[in-house]
């Protein structure tokens, strides 16, 4: 756990830089926590936003997020999975707002656009062709496919995140490219 050893041992023993942000912060490194969140806000929002398909709960639950995770940083296991741990931390949150709430609304096209306006580098096409095609995927498919390709996550790990069986979360992402890409040839 990073509470026993000193900072220099967790940095040491940190093989990817968000552990070594989770580390700094278990030293109460208040600066890494804003780094962990430029880092990862992204993927954190974007998880949230596909579980509770309400932009201001996603809003809310990416702040908490970073607010469990500078009260739990000491009890982080370095173990080489620094996001999934970090978007456990998200997952948690909404189904806790979802229990509250009992929200299932569609999510909001202008939730969306506003998501994918985090990405820069994608264009306005690109970002319309995204939009029209995730409003073709399922909820999990469109957790699934922004958990790989925004997150970074294998697919074992997405599996393990949304308690599914790797087959099925295997099968739902290909389908799901599937669907992305008859969208990117009707565009064409």
């Amino acid at each position: 756990m990073f509470g026993t050893k000193s900072a220099e041992q967790n940095i040491s023993f940190a093989h990817d830089p968000l552990e070594t942000l989770i580390a700094e912060i278990a030293e109460g490194n208040k600066a890494a926590v804003s780094t962990l969140y430029e880092e990862t806000k992204t993927a954190v929002y974007g998880f949230a936003l596909s579980i509770l398909k309400n932009a201001s709960d996603a809003e809310d639950v990416l702040q908490e997020t970073y607010v469990r995770i500078w009260s739990t940083a000491d009890t982080y296991n370095p173990l080489g999975k620094p996001m999934a741990w970090v978007l456990t931390i998200a997952k948690n949150l909404s189904f806790s707002i979802l229990r509250e709430r009992s929200k299932t609304t569609d999510i909001p096209e202008e939730s969306w656009l506003a998501f994918q306006a985090e990405g820069p580098a994608a264009s306005t096409e690109d970002r319309m062709v995204l939009n029209s095609a995730m409003r073709m995927l399922s909820d999990e498919e469109r957790q699934i496919i922004i958990l790989h390709a925004v997150s970074g996550l294998k697919h074992i790990e997405i599996a393990r995140l949304l308690d599914l069986p790797l087959p099925t979360v295997l099968s739902k992402y290909s389908r799901a490219r599937k669907k992305l890409q008859n969208t990117l040839k009707e565009g064409n």
